[in-house]
């Protein structure tokens, strides 16, 4: 089985694509601009426990079969018209911090996207479900292990409480190690008649409201590979050196949920699932199997700063295809996703599983055309539509948009992303997202799922497994009183632990039915041809 236990930036991977000259060189200088101790840079590669295809460290050039299809190449993006990219004042520095990352290590790998593509292939099918979610906008600022330990945590949750409603594997992938820069309405802010670029994120410029802070400033790319170096590496050890393991589901639960509603109807889960383990061992069936002791656990993040994003893509050297190793699932924003933008053509070429979101603004012909570019193929996993509406839109827009994939004969994972079509401003002047819309959202996308009978395939959040107050509602109801106590977002509000959790079960209560809905459906067809026969 592959899984996730490699480091990225190993300089001991010299399969096919690796020089030891070339990758002793890039961990040298990542090295010294992270100030990361050497020993991470030093070890090897699980090699039992991951199949690592190896890419290209030099910067990817373009092949002959890129060059014949449709005229790609990793920097054919730059003749199209660019959206939401920041205006760099000084090439120079941007160039010599483009020329750095290109001869880094490449953060993730080549058959780990594959990897996780063959699982979203599953997700398109209704024979599993994409928990993907985490921060709104990683930052600078709130970067720590403990952070990055709780939002891993309530993934894990999720997964399990998912996993054991639908009966079925569950697809984690994290908003993490890369979802820094965000899309904004407006290129400029002002603030008591002074106005400033407005903030694109920690990659690009501060959000301290001052000149200085709001300059793009390139050499922020780099602390933001760093960063994403170091979350990588510890994600990989928590999914792999035993944390993420079944026997560990009762520890799993986080301090503040451990006296709630959802943090009782966990403890009751993880209990059964401890009494299946344990009627497993008397069985004699193993629960050292790395299928029980490990965890599948993938990286996601936006792909809007595009130089950023083709400094990092290599060229697979056993499949001859180009990858975009700063993560190993990218998405087009609502706002980049122009037929012929440099966002779809910056994705249209590599091979990564990617994304779109779409709100109800979209045209069913047009996300016909969208799904045509970027899946030119029609393989399933390569392209998730990620749906965003609200839940009355959604009622109304989704079942055209099914209806037209379908009847052109094309494979997506549908997946709901119940955040950003519920955004409303409080009257303390703060952003939020009600839980009840949220909720209303998911259950009108698995109805409509339902009614089409197509298969939802998995859910969208933006969520943490702090103990923060920015979505109001949930058991434990955060009031619009509350939102000032510990909001902390730099940019839109994020579910708390308990209000992912209780999102989670509500989830899996649907998939529960599903199930039994599709058990009861196959019977009855069994007894419909006996009754026949």
């Amino acid at each position: 089985m592959e899984t996730l236990a490699g480091l990225a930036g190993s300089s001991l991977v010299t399969h096919n694509g690796f020089s030891h000259k070339e990758s002793s060189a890039s961990a040298a200088s990542l090295a010294k601009l992270c100030a990361m101790p050497t020993m991470h840079q030093k070890r090897r590669l699980a090699s039992d426990a991951m199949v690592v295809r190896a890419v290209r460290t030099e910067p990817a050039k373009i092949s002959e079969s890129a060059s014949k299809a449709g005229g790609w190449s990793i920097e054919s993006w730059k003749s199209k018209k660019a959206l939401q990219l920041p205006e760099y004042p000084n090439k120079e520095e941007l160039d010599s911090v483009i020329k750095t990352l290109e001869a880094f290590p490449p953060l993730v790998f080549a058959g780990e996207a594959r990897h996780l593509q063959d699982r979203l292939a599953e997700a398109a099918l209704g024979k599993a479900f994409l928990l993907q979610g985490g921060d709104c906008a990683e930052s600078f600022k709130e970067f720590n292990a403990n952070n990055i330990r709780d939002t891993f945590r309530i993934l894990l949750q999720m997964g399990a409480v998912l996993m054991f409603g639908g009966q079925m594997p569950v697809v984690k992938v994290g908003r993490m190690a890369g979802q820094f820069a965000k899309p904004r309405s407006e290129s400029f802010e002002e603030v008591n008649g002074v106005k400033l670029p407005s903030y694109r994120g920690d990659n690009i410029n501060g959000d301290t409201f001052d000149e200085k802070s709001r300059i793009p400033d390139p050499e922020r790319m780099i602390r933001a590979y760093c960063q994403s170096a170091a979350t990588l590496n510890l994600l990989r050890a928590f999914a792999t050196g035993g944390y993420a393991a079944m026997q560990r589901v009762n520890q799993w639960n986080l301090d503040f949920t451990e006296h709630s509603e959802q943090g009782d109807r966990y403890r009751e889960l993880a209990h059964r699932v401890d009494e299946a383990l344990g009627f497993m061992s008397a069985a004699g069936l193993t629960v050292d199997h790395p299928i029980m002791t490990t965890t599948e656990f993938y990286t996601s993040h936006e792909c809007l700063l595009l130089p950023y994003e083709e400094a990092l893509t290599r060229q697979d050297s056993t499949s001859g295809k180009f990858y975009d190793c700063s993560a190993h699932m990218l998405w087009i924003g609502e706002r980049t996703r122009q037929l012929d933008g440099s966002h779809v053509e910056f994705l249209r070429g590599v091979a990564n599983p990617i994304g779109v979101k779409v709100s109800d603004k979209m045209d069913p012909g047009e996300l016909v055309k969208l799904v045509e570019i970027l899946n030119p193929e029609n393989k399933a996993g390569r392209l998730t539509v990620v749906v965003r509406m609200g839940a009355e839109k959604l009622r109304v827009k989704l079942p055209h948009l099914i209806r037209a994939v379908r009847r052109a004969g094309l494979i997506v994972t549908w997946v709901s992303d119940p955040m950003h079509g519920n955004t409303i401003k409080a009257p303390c002047g703060l952003k939020t997202r009600p839980f009840d819309a949220i909720r209303a959202e998911v259950r009108a996308f698995f109805d409509v799922h339902d009614q089409e009978g197509s298969h939802p395939g998995g859910v969208h959040l933006e969520m943490t497994g702090q103990n923060v107050t920015e979505c109001i509602g949930g058991s434990r109801t955060v009031t619009l009183d509350d939102l000032s106590d510990r909001y902390h977002t730099h940019c839109d509000p994020r579910l708390n632990a308990s209000q992912a959790l209780e999102l989670a079960f509500i989830i899996a209560e649907r998939l529960r039915k599903r199930r039994l809905g599709s058990d009861l459906s196959g019977l009855g067809a069994q007894f419909k041809g006996l009754v026949s026969f």
